[in-house]
């Protein structure tokens, strides 16, 4: 818990993690051509500018309207950045602030922004943070700063999935490009993992989560037997072979009505390209350019494609409960902090933390392990799993943001675990639970498949 006297966090680290926040936004933005910043790369979200005005605009709400009871810097555009969207089909996909929104422009955003970071980063280094049992219930434990802190950073990943459908042309291409492309598909292998117990969520008491993530519940998990990698772009491959995607079934799963009427057969992270000899091949569609299809690669999927893939083999996904008692139990009884152990998150443990832009072959970290064998379950993609998003026993909301788990308890969103690429180290924490609908198809996500024993 944070107090002003005494804060176990120190106020320099959390002004050290606002800045490296706002330079990392900045520099997401900067990549892309202004000719395409007021345009909606995916149709299912706000348009671009919207989100570099709300970036800056949540933190205010949060952290200093909320949590300090501090003025607004510019109502504004607060009320106007305030909330970001997530429609159920595209016709629905209009701003909450409007169809007609007029945008500011970029200088008037980025001026805007400016003047949030300097009284954000004042009252970080000199507000009384610690104020529970009086006005603003929101800074309690400091909860406000962690809020606005791990907002930004969860949005970096939302603006990737965006900037992953820009075309190439309207991005700038960094210099030192690699990719892993060689590597051949690991061995299938399925893990036994036996029955025992699996904690959910978070104790209260610990330094941040968020609402969804309490309280925590001790699951008793029956024995199942998990594959050991990621399902492979190669597995993925037999299932289309096999016309996967032309199964009954697979029409069956909610909301897939407007992929059907595009016609689509393949994974959105796949595009159909000419091998040079006049034929087609496979391409995997990256952030800045088209690469030959990387087998070993997780493939990139929705849930709805995920669970078909899984019938089509006789299997299922893993429950939230399954993929907890994959990655953290210890097979001598006991939990784990993290699938390798106690130690802090470390690029050896998995592909997140933005040290890629693409994904790396499926067992490529092989130092984040779990202690059953299972590879991957943190990094690399988020974990696809069965289990509807619903709040765990002795949920409240969070006074920072009351919003934020609550709308989305609606029974048409799935819970992902785990980590991708594009997630900042501060949101690899066991209770994290990010969640999306099934037919969504642009998240950086991967799945494997369990059976019962």
């Amino acid at each position: 818990m944070i107090v002003s006297e005494a804060p176990s966090v120190s106020r320099q680290t959390l002004v050290d993690w606002y800045r490296r926040n706002r330079a990392r936004s900045r520099a997401l933005f900067d990549l892309i051509d202004p000719a395409v910043y007021f345009t909606r790369p995916i149709a299912l979200r706000n348009p671009i500018v919207f989100y570099e005005g709300h970036l800056p605009a949540f933190s205010v709400i949060s952290f200093l309207r909320r949590g300090l009871g501090r003025p607004a810097i510019d109502e504004r555009l607060e009320a106007l950045f305030a909330r970001g969207i997530d429609p159920e089909s595209e016709h629905q996909a209009i701003p909450r602030s409007g169809a007609d929104t007029r945008w500011p422009s970029r200088e008037q955003i980025l001026e805007y922004g400016q003047a949030a970071d300097e009284a954000i980063v004042a009252a970080i280094q000199s507000a009384e943070f610690d104020i529970a049992g009086r006005e603003h219930a929101a800074m309690a434990g400091g909860e406000a700063i962690f809020t606005a802190l791990e907002h930004e950073a969860m949005h970096q990943e939302t603006l990737l999935y965006m900037w992953h459908r820009l075309p190439y042309a309207n991005k700038r291409k960094p210099l030192d490009l690699s990719y892993d492309l060689d590597a051949a598909p690991p061995r299938h292998q399925t893990i036994t993992v036996f029955d025992g117990e699996a904690t959910l969520g978070a104790r209260r008491g610990v330094a941040f989560g968020w609402d969804n993530e309490f309280d925590a519940r001790v699951i008793n998990v029956p024995a199942f037997g998990i594959d050991a990698h990621s399902v492979t772009n190669a597995d993925f491959l037999e299932f289309i072979a096999d016309g996967g995607y032309d199964r009954g079934e697979f029409w069956d799963d909610v909301g897939w009505e407007w992929r059907q009427r595009e016609n689509i057969r393949h994974p959105s992270f796949w595009i159909r390209g000419h091998d040079g000899t006049g034929g087609e091949r496979w391409l995997w569609r990256g952030m800045f350019e088209d690469v030959p299809l990387p087998l070993a690669w997780p493939v990139y999927v929705s849930q709805a494609e995920a669970a078909a893939f899984a019938r089509w083999k006789g299997r299922r996904l893993p429950t939230e409960a399954e993929y907890h008692r994959a990655a953290f139990g210890a097979q001598s009884g006991g939990e784990r902090d993290y699938p390798w152990g106690a130690a802090p998150p470390q690029p050896a443990h998995g592909n997140f933390d933005f040290q890629s832009w693409e994904p790396v072959p499926a067992g490529g970290r092989p130092d984040g392990v779990s202690a059953w064998g299972v590879h991957d379950l943190v990094g690399n993609g988020w974990e696809w799993t069965s289990t509807v998003f619903a709040p765990f026993p002795g949920f409240k909301p969070m006074a920072s943001y009351p919003e934020y788990s609550a709308e989305f308890f609606d029974g048409q969103h799935v819970v992902l675990k785990g980590a991708s690429p594009a997630t900042a180290r501060e949101l690899v924490r066991r209770s994290f639970r990010n969640w999306f609908r099934p037919n969504y198809p642009f998240v950086y996500a991967k799945f494997r498949t369990v059976s019962p024993l």
